[in-house]
């Protein structure tokens, strides 16, 4: 680890690395128009990358209005409430357009839905979190793969590779991760720690000293 790289910001190299390989594997490039649904910490992260690799046009969805702020302040153009979020909406504020690639963050039946139905034709769904255990999730196989030849993928962890070239974006500072941490507790808070993560309300990246 680079003398210049903080333990702190050390603990983004993992999910930065499994990030970067999703949007390897979901051929990310400049100018396309990109929907993050769901924007906590991964979501963010994705919405961040997307951003410094210079994506068109980003718009987010979360149902946490908290995170939907922190969407704008990491790289979203627009956010919007999952609660109220359609497809035409997306289009007005896409210039008529679906997105290119939709980033699921979300395993809700829900978010997968309103992915499937934001997706413009030849685009990408990267799905990047799992749903409940044994959930099935019903495809329109015609309409998806057959009129609008979408591509579905998915993607977990990240190889050496990407464990690389993620330390090696955190150590240049072109990646604002510092920020994204809310909260910093010690090891007897530990518990507290689980329970904010797990609520997901008013907290984005939860850092535990161990020596504290």
């Amino acid at each position: 680890m680079p003398d210049s790289v903080s333990f702190e910001d050390a603990t983004f190299v993992e999910p930065v690395a499994c990030v970067i390989r999703g949007q390897r594997l979901a051929g990310t490039k400049p100018g396309l128009a990109v929907l993050a649904v769901g924007s906590g910490i991964a979501g963010l992260l994705h919405i961040h990358l997307a951003r410094v690799r210079g994506a068109g046009r980003i718009i987010s969805t979360d149902i946490s209005d908290y995170r939907l702020k922190a969407a704008k302040q990491f790289g979203a153009d627009i956010s919007i409430n999952a609660k109220e979020y359609s497809a035409d909406m997306l289009r007005s504020l896409n210039e008529g357009r679906l997105a290119d690639l939709v980033i699921v963050t979300a395993g809700s039946p829900s978010a997968i839905e309103q992915a499937l139905g934001s997706v413009e034709r030849g685009g990408k769904i990267l799905f990047f979190a799992p749903t409940d255990k044994d959930k099935r999730i019903p495809l329109p196989f015609n309409e998806l793969f057959w009129r609008t030849e979408i591509t579905l993928t998915s993607s977990y962890a990240g190889s050496p590779l990407d464990y690389k070239e993620a330390l090696d974006l955190v150590s240049s500072g072109k990646f604002n991760i510092s920020d994204m941490i809310t909260h910093r507790l010690s090891l007897s808070e530990i518990v507290l720690g689980f329970k904010l993560v797990s609520e997901a309300q008013e907290s984005i990246k939860v850092i535990i000293y161990p020596q504290k």
